[in-house]
């Protein structure tokens, strides 16, 4: 069993360490999770020696006014042998032998936290001690609730002190040790009044009544002890603490615990509860009682650790890898998020992720619909076919096939094409750079710096620009190759008979007449559609050849060359990653330490049992 409270100790310094304090943050807290003990109690209610008492040392700081004003997590741990030290967190590898130094290091680490203002503070201290006489136990002393400020305190201390220690005691992992005075009203006491708030069937609360021996003569507490006159789920422990006067007198705690057990064994009202009486069986009662609280939340915080820990981790990988502080490293980070979007543009292009088939509708669909709406209406019209006819015979009629003609009324045909293949160009263009902005998008790391993603983008860009006017120049050379020479073939596979035309014998007149015009007309449309059939498949390979092929090859090659030419600073300017969430990524980066090493901890215990 001692090995749980000891658990609870190494997470709870844990926690501390590594930011922790159980205060309201974006930030899952193990600390609320935690059993504790928290002594509450108000100003000279005797909280500070009723926990010397079950310490059996002088160690806290006295004074008039606010003494605590850091909660003070204290760990108590029984060792064998006869030595006696204690250690603070925040010195590790320093032992305290002498306890007034102890007292001392109290009063000056909270000045380094608050001040010396007198203000309050929810970073708690650290104490543990060990010594063979005392048991396995950890407390968290919390300031005395108080309802004035005293000189050099702001107003606000009152509330801001009832805050601090409801913050603690709201918790259901915590135990309250409510301190009240016996010769006090129990009714105005400030401990009992604020566990009333936070936990009023008192199920939590611990009741522990000081000062007995200080009351009126011809009154006793037995009523409030025996429960009759405020009723706790847990026991009422009453303690004898030692006088100003024993204290100025230095009267050691072994005296001052012989003496308590005589009031209660001697005195009559008292004596028929002596065996549950005093800070010794407080002390046994607190750490049996926390125990078996430990034990009882072990199952649960194994599954809120393991559930915290896939959480913690799911947003760190969400916000990415801390960046490089050295020129290499931050380069290194460019081109790494660089080659992750590139593999996943390429996805898209091949159809691992969604949008590259949209190229393929251009080609099989868009480009063969837009040829097909070509109208070679105006070109094969009867008069534009004879003007250009006569036109390219000039003063003299051809003798046999009017070759010029014929190649005049082609190219005016094939220029047409141009359009549908410069629209095919920028159409594919389009889709390259809808799916540059979808693999931003999907490119995670990306969202981690804006400005790395803009400039990305524009890179990608300007590279598609690039390539879009090269493909475009190679294809529109398509095109006006099939201008600049004919396929001979088709014009000789042509028949040659009188029917068919090319009779030298008929007048010059004949030669212009409707029906041969019309067949050359005919012919002339033959021969464009052959082209067009041909340009459908050419195009699509030349747009991919030099726009889909580079895009995958090539996409930032121009921004690599680029980016190893930059310094440091203008590196560190793509990386400008939000400073919210630089600090975000270091206390998530904390908080998961934490929850790994409770799991350790948590797992070797269960282990050993």
């Amino acid at each position: 069993m001692e090995n749980l409270i000891s658990l609870v100790n190494k997470l709870q310094r844990a926690c501390t360490a590594l930011g922790d304090h159980g205060e309201e943050s974006a930030l899952p807290t193990l600390w609320d999770s935690l059993p504790a003990i928290a002594v509450v109690g108000g100003q000279s209610s005797g909280k500070s020696s009723v926990l010397e008492s079950v310490v059996g040392k002088d160690f806290l700081p006295r004074g008039s006014g606010i003494v605590t004003r850091r909660p003070l997590v204290l760990q108590l741990h029984r060792i064998d042998g006869d030595r006696e030290y204690a250690e603070f967190m925040h010195l590790p590898r320093k032992r305290f032998t002498d306890f007034s130094l102890v007292r001392k290091e109290i009063a000056d680490e909270t000045d380094r936290e608050t001040g010396r203002s007198k203000q309050i503070s929810s970073v708690p201290i650290h104490l543990s001690i060990y010594s063979p006489y005392v048991v396995n136990l950890t407390l968290i002393d919390l300031p005395g609730l108080t309802k004035v400020a005293v000189e050099g305190q702001p107003d606000s201390i009152v509330q801001d002190i009832e805050n601090m220690v409801r913050s603690f005691i709201e918790k259901p992992n915590c135990i309250i040790l409510a301190v009240s005075p016996a010769n006090q009203d129990l009714a105005t006491s400030d401990a009992i009044k604020i566990s009333r708030e936070v936990d009023p069937k008192g199920e939590r609360t611990f009741g522990v009544l000081t000062k007995i021996d200080l009351m009126d003569k011809g009154t006793d507490a037995v009523d409030i002890l025996e429960g009759r006159s405020y009723r706790l789920q847990q026991p009422w422990v009453g303690v004898v603490n030692r006088s100003q006067q024993d204290i100025n007198k230095n009267v050691d705690m072994i005296a001052a615990r012989r003496r308590e057990h005589e009031y209660f064994s001697t005195t009559p009202e008292y004596k028929h509860l002596a065996h549950r009486m005093g800070s010794e069986h407080l002390a046994k009662m607190l750490s049996k009682h926390l125990e078996s609280v430990i034990k009882s939340r072990i199952p649960g915080l194994q599954s809120l650790i393991t559930k915290t820990i896939a959480e913690l981790e799911t947003e760190l990988n969400r916000l990415g890898k801390p960046i490089a502080t050295d020129a290499g490293g931050k380069l290194y980070t460019i081109m790494e998020i660089c080659r992750m979007f590139d593999g996943i543009y390429k996805e898209h292009l091949d159809g691992v992720r969604p949008g590259g088939e949209k190229i393929y509708r251009v080609f099989d669909n868009q480009f063969p619909v837009a040829i097909k709406r070509l109208q070679f209406d105006k070109q094969l019209a009867m008069e534009n076919v004879r003007k250009l006819i006569m036109e390219a015979d000039g003063y003299q009629p051809h003798l046999i096939a009017p070759e010029q003609g014929y190649r005049r009324l082609i190219e005016s045909c094939l220029v047409s094409i141009r359009g549908p293949a410069e629209a095919a160009v920028d159409a594919v263009h389009a889709i390259l750079k809808e799916l540059v902005h979808k693999a931003i998008n999907e490119t995670h790391e990306l969202k981690q710096f804006p400005t790395l993603r803009v400039e990305v983008g524009n890179a990608a860009f300007e590279s598609l620009d690039r390539m879009r006017d090269e493909s475009k120049k190679n294809t529109l050379k398509l095109v006006d190759m099939e201008c600049s020479y004919l396929t001979v073939d088709f014009f000789r596979k042509l028949p040659q008979d009188v029917e068919k035309g090319g009779n030298p014998s008929h007048s010059i007149f004949d030669r212009y007449n409707d029906s041969y015009l019309r067949r050359i007309g005919t012919t002339v449309l033959a021969y464009v559609n052959m082209v067009c059939s041909t340009l459908r498949n050419s195009i699509p390979k030349s747009i991919v050849y030099c726009q889909v092929r580079e895009a995958k090859r090539s996409l930032l090659d121009h921004f690599f060359t680029e980016l190893g030419a930059r310094e440091i600073k203008q590196l560190s300017k793509l990386l400008d990653e939000d400073p919210a969430v630089m600090e975000r990524r270091t206390n998530l980066a904390k908080r998961l330490e934490l929850y790994r090493s409770a799991q350790a901890e948590i797992d070797a215990v269960a282990w050993s049992k």
